[in-house]
């Protein structure tokens, strides 16, 4: 060895200062790279276009923060970032997507951009003087990918590097979406599901006004519509939900902006109170309209309505005031209806505190490594707790909670009230009809929600979700913060669901995936004149959107089962003669009780008796944590608790637990990337997959006794995806089996000497630590 040394003599002393590589990967490595090096080739989908690739590109391995990984190609196309390993994996990933593989980071999916430079992080925008040793992107669904390009040729690291930052962080035109690339290029797909059949004359783009069959879109079946998702794109959708939910007596469903002539916010086809004119629509906008949500079984209505700009002159102002007086009128109409308006704006946090503290609590998920996390696990709950996040969710749920007082113990119209009605207004409005509507908790009824209330409300997704990075301003995580108060109501009531953790978490990932239409357009007129022009522009006849609710497009059958819930409490049917005289009956049950109940004690982590054990051991801010529901008032403080006094109607009203301890971070989503989180064979999966082979062994047993006379029993039984050891399994399930595990404690050797004694420990208090220190 030292004469090997002494051979490099002095240039290996001028060199002294830089690190070598070799101190993290061993000459055999660097020798066995080389002999492994073969020719692997990008899965391209239809209209994807591969604009650059650089090969010999190390993937690191964030355990310990050395550079160990596997090599392979790094390729960017129009679509997404790809790592395509040289070496196949030895395993099957248990939860594939056929649309998006493990290695696969959408475009859109992209949030940082980063490169190490010496050691040192930067991020990463437009032209650069000098390209990285190696880039880091962390990505919208907190997974955390790490590229070292140390051994790429230069040319490679030039193009990659330069054609990534291009098109993940500079401003894209809206038709550079891949997702018109895709629908130009894909082969039209008469299926159903698929459909998207603009029923609106384009007269409004200055055309000729064609038919559907000019147009090429097929006519499905009745049948085929029968077990669908609601789309709410025609007038005969609305009348419907209107007729099941017994609204029809005093709303109706108007085709006034069919042709966008009243806004091009507002939805074709919408409800509105049996009073209010077509003039009145189109007076403003169709601001000041109150819209119709949904109707309570007693009559009681949800609306809600865009409100006037507040800052106008006199005159404009009692002009506007006039207009509302007689809106109200329409549904306001004592003694026998009254309304109670709720301005979301100023009784719940804005969007702008909603992206404040996502981008705060996100910081926590998005670790390099395992030290990194061990090294915040000490101060996980002041962390969490600084960045508001669960807080928001709590007095969102709470917000829904004094709703749904109004709707079904007070008998009171709730008017919802918002600037363009399509933000707040839709994330309390959906709430309060899960919680309300066992209809809204089963896979279609949720998904026919989303369309009603997102799609058809006007949710400017391409702008919440930064699509197009324009601007940053408008970005806002609001529909995630929905599906995480769902996720609450979910891991709650598990039985009421028909859908489960894991297809709330696959629908956040959605908003990412530029093949669907769903989520990528603000409105639908912006939808509809997309599809238009797009016929007239496309030699192969109009564009052909997919949904994003045809699930057998990204899973295969024993992926999709991971989707519905096994355990799901399916709402009885009844009998044509009971349901006259059950009906009401059960109705009834959703009420206040007809005696005054005494209210529950508070509850928090422990009985009464340990409140004081919990102050001199967890500290004052844990104590506070677990008194925070406490802000709710009044009538909707006596519903509440009146409500947790009585036993669980699966499929009335839910309401969720608001305490402290009920609000939890919702770990299958935020935590699945991260090994060191993990149960191994444990969490809610375990419980599950006792219950189930519980079930199996019960149905096993049922088959055995029916066949008691016949020998050949039948083996053909119906598995679930879940039925498996246990053991086998994590609490991450099904997005990580048992992957690699940290060695080192839950609480670091060093850390623990650091807070010295448990006298001391139980002493202190939990100080706040800002995320950026972390």
């Amino acid at each position: 060895q030292d004469g090997g040394g002494g051979g490099s003599g002095g240039g290996a002393g001028a060199r002294g200062a830089k690190p070598s590589f070799v101190s993290y990967i061993s000459p055999e490595e660097v020798h066995l790279k080389e002999s492994v090096e073969k020719e692997v080739k990008p899965h391209l989908l239809p209209g994807e276009a591969l604009l650059c690739e650089a090969d010999m590109v190390l993937k690191c391995v964030q355990d310990d923060g050395s550079n160990r990984g596997i090599y392979g190609k790094l390729t960017c196309t129009n679509f997404k970032i790809s790592f395509l390993g040289y070496c196949a994996s030895e395993e099957e990933p248990q939860f594939k997507n056929k649309v998006i593989g493990e290695n696969d980071i959408t475009l859109q999916c992209v949030d940082q951009l980063y490169g190490i430079y010496d050691d040192r992080r930067k991020p990463l925008y437009n032209q650069l003087r000098r390209y990285p040793e190696k880039i880091i992107i962390y990505c919208k669904d907190l997974r955390v990918f790490h590229f070292c390009l140390r051994y790429t040729k230069e040319e490679e690291v030039k193009r990659i590097v330069s054609g990534i930052i291009h098109q993940t962080q500079t401003p894209k035109l809206f038709k550079r979406l891949f997702l018109f690339s895709y629908a130009t290029a894909a082969p039209k797909d008469t299926g159903s599901e698929n459909r998207l059949i603009p029923h609106r004359s384009p007269s409004y783009l200055g055309m000729r006004a064609l038919t559907l069959r000019e147009l090429g879109y097929p006519y499905p079946a009745k049948q085929e519509i029968k077990h669908q998702t609601v789309m709410f794109d025609t007038i005969k959708d609305w009348r419907q939900e209107l007729e099941r939910t017994k609204g029809n007596l005093k709303f109706k469903a108007v085709s006034a902006n069919e042709d966008y002539k009243v806004s091009k916010q507002l939805p074709p086809y919408f409800v509105v109170p049996m009073a209010v004119s077509e003039d009145g629509l189109l007076q403003y906008q169709g601001k000041g309209v109150p819209i119709w949500c949904w109707s309570c079984h007693n009559g009681a209505a949800l609306l809600k309505m865009s409100a006037f700009p507040k800052e106008q002159d006199e005159g404009t102002s009692q002009m506007h005031k006039i207009f509302l007086e007689g809106m109200y009128k329409t549904v306001n109409k004592p003694p026998y209806e009254a309304m109670k308006m709720d301005d979301l704006s100023s009784s719940l946090p804005s969007v702008q505190d909603i992206q404040t503290a996502y981008t705060k609590f996100k910081q926590l998920f998005l670790v390099d490594n395992s030290s990194d996390f061990w090294d915040t696990d000490v101060k996980w709950f002041s962390l969490l707790e600084s960045t508001n996040w669960q807080e928001i969710i709590r007095r969102y749920l709470r917000k829904a909670v004094e709703v749904i007082d109004l709707l079904e113990a007070q008998n009171i119209n709730v008017l919802l009230v918002e600037e363009n009605a399509s933000d707040l207004c839709c994330v309390i409005a959906s709430l309060v009809q899960i919680m309300m509507d066992s209809y809204f908790r089963t896979k279609l009824g949720f998904q026919s929600l989303i369309q009603k209330e997102w799609i058809m409300g006007g949710h400017a997704f391409l702008n919440r979700c930064n699509h197009l990075r324009q601007t940053e301003r408008e970005e806002a995580p609001v529909f995630l913060l929905f599906l995480d108060c769902v996720w609450q109501l979910v891991q709650q009531y598990p039985p009421a669901f028909e859908f489960t953790e894991t297809y709330l978490t696959v629908l956040s990932d959605c908003l990412y995936i530029p093949v669907f239409s769903t989520f990528f357009f603000n409105c639908q007129h912006q939808k509809d004149t997309a599809v238009t022009a797009g016929s007239y522009e496309s030699e192969s006849g109009p564009l052909s959107f997919l949904s994003v609710w045809d699930w057998s497009v990204q899973f295969e059958p024993e992926a999709l089962a991971l989707l519905n819930n096994p355990l799901y409490a399916e709402k009885p049917k009844l009998d044509k003669n009971q349901r006259k005289t059950a009906r009401f009956k059960h109705q009834r049950q959703l009420s206040l009780p007809l005696t005054q109940s005494k209210p529950p004690p508070k509850r928090g982590f422990f009985k009464e008796e340990t409140d004081q054990l919990i102050k001199n051991i967890l500290g004052k801010r844990i104590s506070k944590l677990i008194t925070s529901s406490d802000e709710l008032q009044g009538t909707s403080r006596e519903f509440y608790d009146n409500w947790h006094c009585k036993p669980v109607d699966l499929h009335g009203i839910l309401l969720p637990r608001l305490e402290g301890p009920g609000i939890r971070v919702w770990a299958q989503r935020y935590l699945r990337w991260i090994p060191e989180a993990q149960l191994p064979g444990g969490g809610t999966v375990a419980i599950a997959t006792t219950v189930l082979d519980t079930m199996e062994d019960v149905q096993s047993l049922q088959k055995k006794m029916d066949e008691k006379h016949s020998e050949a029993l039948s083996s053909e039984m119906e598995t679930s995806p879940l039925t498996r050891n246990p053991a086998r399994l994590s609490s991450l399930f099904p997005f990580a089996l048992l992957q690699r595990h940290s060695f080192k404690p839950v609480l670091p050797t060093s850390t623990w000497k650091d807070l010295g004694s448990e006298e001391d420990l139980a002493r202190r208090d939990d100080d706040f630590v800002e995320i950026g220190d972390a």
